[in-house]
């Protein structure tokens, strides 16, 4: 067994400024990742980060920016502690050597953003986020951090009391790789998760093959509700065939979106008049694909992203990645002619519910970054706030899970006294948990018992599971119920959603669920053994999945990135409201608390959103 006072779970940009900041405050602090650091996902972010930092700027105006692109369901002390520390947090990372892109007079480069009102978006080329997670392994490796990579994180060990409210985390279980061997890690004072996004939840994703949903997962079947899980980014500028990421920055520099017919069509049907290739995601993903679908799209799939006529010399100084991207994927050479792009499952709004210092219901339990819903996104992400979220919220998570008073949040969590009435929709199938899947899980019943050997008995649980899962040498592989999963999410949970679509889904995720009971390991070795990994990775997406779908088909308007076709409207007197899901021993219960909307100085008035 390993121990040290706080572990932090994940180690891409959330996860290692929560590690800094923990240290910092004086604890000892481990990550332990799946992952070497700089191969986490973050490293896949393009476009920039989001802060104030020029004259004609101020913080005011990016929270408000934020907030009209959350669709108004951001709550404001989120929003405004991400635009009040963004710019000491961007200065910070510049001070730790940042290599951001400068102008010639030496000032850090900004560049807009969509939905911005300033071009506040600060970048180094078009491989931020790389560098970002460069800078910061090398401050954790200066300070010694301990780094327990390649070991899979498979489930928390918590107390087991009725309310999720009175529980508390005591560490995680893991897997070593390299080894095989299934340890504890015992957290004296805090367990921050830091896992990243569960785009592995669709079939066409920007998302690494490791985004897999296992800090949502393990959240939630200890008992932490899932927040505003609905809620899914499309980026409007993925490659077709790969689902790879095409940077915000090429629309930033003023590169154009055709259509088959030549069209500058976000100005031509009117999708966004004033702003147009950059207005808000949400807006540009759902043109696109109406586009296509009234037979506008190149080959009936995609549109154009030309960026021919910003120059060799722009291009390569700004954004040479992505000529490689295209050119290695889609064999475009972008210098002289446009590349194909279509919306991709990009990021998730939701996550697991905490408050403004990342704490969760479950004391000792923290979350942030992609995984957590403080909630700064509302319905929709502003291009150029994911990199801020995670530096500002991972910063605070590992300070107070160190012990540092960070003040009382304003955020509530868990299900309280300003919860409101729990769902009555008509759901097809019973969601949640079956028999065979929960016998022996830690968190089936709440967790494990509270005592000094909680650990142990969750590492036990954890190799029991494991034996059993490689005994079997027959039954159905994860890869099967993967891939189901994953077409069902991406048919029927896109960016365009119906009720009868949605309940479709639902009625495919339960039979998933029904299948993974007879689930095998096909690999007998004891050693990096990815498909023993993956078996895990899988249950994790099906009870993501089923979050996201439930959120999506009890929320009847139209809001953010939720488009629903018999709502298309949205609706501020029923829904200015978040959708809450929690686990309750195997059988999600939906409910639901009110958006903070008064800021500091100001209440944020819900108004038309138009480009």
């Amino acid at each position: 067994m390993y121990e040290h006072d706080v572990i932090v779970v994940g180690a891409g940009g959330a996860g290692l400024r929560a590690a800094i900041a923990a240290n910092e405050a004086g604890a000892d602090t481990a990550i332990v990742s799946k992952l070497h650091p700089v191969r986490s996902h973050t490293g896949a972010a393009e476009g920039g980060i989001n802060a104030a930092l020029r004259e004609g700027d101020d913080w005011e105006l990016h929270a408000y920016d934020t907030m009209k692109g959350s669709d108004y369901l951001g709550d404001a002390p989120a929003v405004e502690t991400l635009a009040q520390d963004a710019p000491d947090e961007t200065i910070q990372l510049e001070h730790w050597g940042m290599p951001f892109s400068r102008e010639d007079d030496g000032r850090v480069s900004q560049r807009p953003f969509g939905g911005l009102s300033f071009p506040r978006t600060t970048y180094a080329g078009a491989e931020t986020g790389h560098h970002l997670l460069h800078v910061m392994y090398e401050q954790v490796v200066k300070r010694g951090i301990q780094v327990y990579d390649e070991w899979y994180v498979m489930n928390l060990a918590t107390s087991d009391e009725a309310d999720p409210n009175d529980r508390e985390c005591h560490g995680v279980v893991a897997y070593d790789v390299q080894s095989g061997n299934i340890e504890g890690f015992k957290a004296n004072n805090g367990v921050v998760l830091a896992t990243g996004g569960p785009g592995q939840a669709f079939d066409h994703t920007t998302n690494a093959v490791s985004c897999t949903g296992d800090g949502h997962a393990m959240a939630y079947r200890a008992g932490a509700p899932l927040e505003d899980m609905e809620f899914i980014q499309f980026h409007p500028t993925s490659l077709p065939s790969t689902g790879v990421l095409i940077s915000e920055g090429v629309r930033g520099e003023g590169g154009i979106l055709y259509n088959n017919d030549g069209e500058r069509f976000m100005f031509e049907y009117g999708y966004a008049n004033n702003d147009g290739e950059l207005a808000s995601r949400d807006v540009v993903a759902r043109a696109e694909l109406t586009e296509v679908n009234e037979g506008r799209g190149v080959d009936d799939e995609y549109v154009h992203l030309d960026m021919r006529h910003l120059g060799e010399e722009r291009i390569i100084d700004r954004l040479e990645n992505i000529l490689h991207l295209a050119e290695d994927f889609e064999g475009v050479d972008g210098l002289v002619e446009p590349m194909p792009v279509k919306p991709g499952q990009h990021y998730a709004m939701g996550g697991i519910d905490v408050d403004e210092n990342g704490q969760t219901c479950i004391n000792g339990l923290y979350a942030a970054g992609e995984c957590a819903c403080v909630s700064v996104h509302g319905g929709n992400r502003l291009g150029g706030n994911a990199l801020p979220e995670l530096i500002v919220f991972g910063k605070r998570a590992g300070r107070h899970a160190a012990g540092e008073t960070l003040g009382e949040p304003e955020i509530e969590t868990g299900y309280g006294d300003d919860v409101e009435d729990e769902t009555d929709a008509d759901l097809p199938v019973q969601p949640g948990a079956t028999g065979l899947e929960t016998s022996g899980d830690v968190a089936a019943d709440g967790g494990v018992t509270a005592s000094v050997d909680s650990l142990e008995r969750a590492v036990e649980r954890e190799r029991e599971r494991v034996e059993r899962l490689m005994e079997k040498d027959s039954g159905i592989q994860h890869a099967e119920i993967r891939s189901r999963l994953q077409n069902a999410m991406t048919d029927y949970v896109n960016v365009f959603r119906t009720e009868e679509g949605i309940k479709k889904a639902l009625r495919i995720i339960r039979d998933c669920r029904e299948q993974y009971q007879d689930v095998y390991v096909d690999d007998p070795s004891r050693t990096f053994n990815t498909d023993l990994q993956q078996t895990y990775e899988t249950r994790n997406l099906i009870d993501v999945a089923e979050t996201i779908a439930l959120g999506a088909l009890v929320r009847n308007e139209f809001r953010g990135a939720h488009w629903r076709q018999e709502n298309q409207v949205r609706d501020d007197e029923n829904w200015l409201k978040h959708t809450l899901i929690s686990w309750d021993g195997g059988e999600p219960n939906i409910f639901y608390r009110p958006v903070i909307l008064e800021g500091e100085e100001k209440t944020y008035e819900p108004k038309v959103r138009s480009y």
